[in-house]
């Protein structure tokens, strides 16, 4: 495929304004008058337009080139960046052409080692993110941090795509996970649905409480799907749906954080915004380049191999009385990170799901002689 033919280029007014040496600007190839090489690139911006799955489209085409703008002015990190900005992925004739695109760009930037990270247009975008790993021919693990479940039976595609993605056949999802919803947004019998099906959904008072026992549901994502309406009103009034609780935009960064040190997360989204709504700063734009400025920090500092079996990991193994009658645990020399092992008959089939992330507070549990619910749910997948 020529992937040019996707894009179309940044706008002009961006390349040609005078960015200081150290901005974040003069350290990525981009698409202006020609189309970055892709050759050695790690990371890939992509900017989204497609806002037809959502009611409120009044600045569709603006979203993109307002958070690049910001971008763009942020100083550079500590990273060797090799990141390219591709421009803006161009609209199909329907929805589902731009999803079908979608699918075909990340494919092509996954396939030659290329990490894309989705900004602008509405959530339900993410549906073609999720599409883009059905060639993978293994099971994927999704996050998603929003306010609300987006699993309506009715309405726009914006309010149905977690249940789209979730139906989707061939069914390749592994796990789904949710962080940050707000209880007074959700119907409880979807949460009862979450349940039976063994998906991990995290409140935003409990993800507050112990903040850090969140950091291994992320580290265990392929792919993270965030939806800035999970993030309060006062730090991002231009959100699609804009509360007035929710995430902090320091506590969003730390997420995006996290996720950048994820070794296993291949694509990153994140949606819903619209600068119709926003300030006159444009303040939402601003808290959106320095999350992706923050997943960019966290990915160049990457430490961890995940080969287990090398010299990088300690293995510690505890015993139970009952039956399993031992857990095996792995701490990273480098990161400190967790792990836990989940013993499966096929390990083709579930690729690297044998070993999952965990916490030093999962291994403390265990000592005591109790069985870490990771461990229990894990397993009930494996099945």
């Amino acid at each position: 495929m020529t992937i040019q033919s996707y894009f179309d280029p940044v706008a002009e007014f961006l390349w040609q304004k005078k960015f200081p040496d150290s901005s974040f600007f003069k350290q990525i190839h981009f698409y202006g008058e020609e189309f970055p090489d892709l050759k050695g690139v790690q990371i890939a911006l992509v900017g989204l337009k497609e806002n037809r799955g959502a009611l409120k489209v009044e600045s569709a085409n603006r979203g993109s080139t307002e958070i690049r703008e910001k971008l763009y002015e942020l100083k550079r990190g500590l990273g060797s960046y090799r990141v390219a900005d591709l421009g803006d992925l161009i609209s199909g004739e329907t929805i589902q052409e731009t999803y079908s695109k979608m699918q075909e760009v990340g494919e092509y930037l996954m396939k030659n080692q290329i990490l894309p990270v989705y900004f602008g247009g509405s959530h339900d975008m993410d549906y073609g993110q999720y599409l883009s790993y059905e060639k993978m021919k293994k099971l994927v693990s999704l996050l998603t941090v929003d306010s609300k479940f987006d699993m309506e039976e009715e309405g726009p595609k914006v309010d149905q795509h977690t249940q789209d993605i979730i139906l989707h056949q061939p069914n390749f999802l592994f796990s789904y996970s949710h962080l940050g919803y707000q209880s007074f947004l959700v119907d409880p019998t979807l949460i009862n649905v979450l349940e039976k099906l063994y998906f991990e959904h995290v409140r935003l008072g409990a993800l507050r409480s112990e903040f850090k026992e969140v950091e291994p549901l992320i580290r265990n994502a392929d792919l993270l799907s965030f939806d800035i309406c999970a993030i309060q009103s006062a730090d991002a009034p231009g959100a699609l749906d804009a509360q007035p609780f929710g995430l902090t935009g320091e506590e969003a960064c730390q997420i995006c954080w996290f996720a950048g040190t994820n070794e296993k997360l291949s694509s990153i989204g994140i949606y819903g915004y619209e600068p119709y709504y926003d300030d006159a700063p444009n303040k939402t734009a601003k808290v959106i380049a320095v999350m992706i400025w923050y997943f960019l920090e966290g990915f160049y500092s990457r430490k961890d191999s995940l080969s287990f079996k090398s010299s990088d990991y300690i293995k510690y193994t505890v015993s139970l009385d009952a039956k399993p009658n031992n857990l095996v645990f792995y701490k990273s020399k480098r990161s400190g990170k967790w792990w836990l092992e989940i013993p499966v008959s096929d390990t083709e089939k579930f690729d690297r799901m044998s070993i999952v992330p965990c916490s030093y507070a999962d291994y403390q549990l265990a000592q005591k002689g109790e069985i870490p619910e990771r461990w229990i749910n894990a397993q009930i997948k494996l099945l």
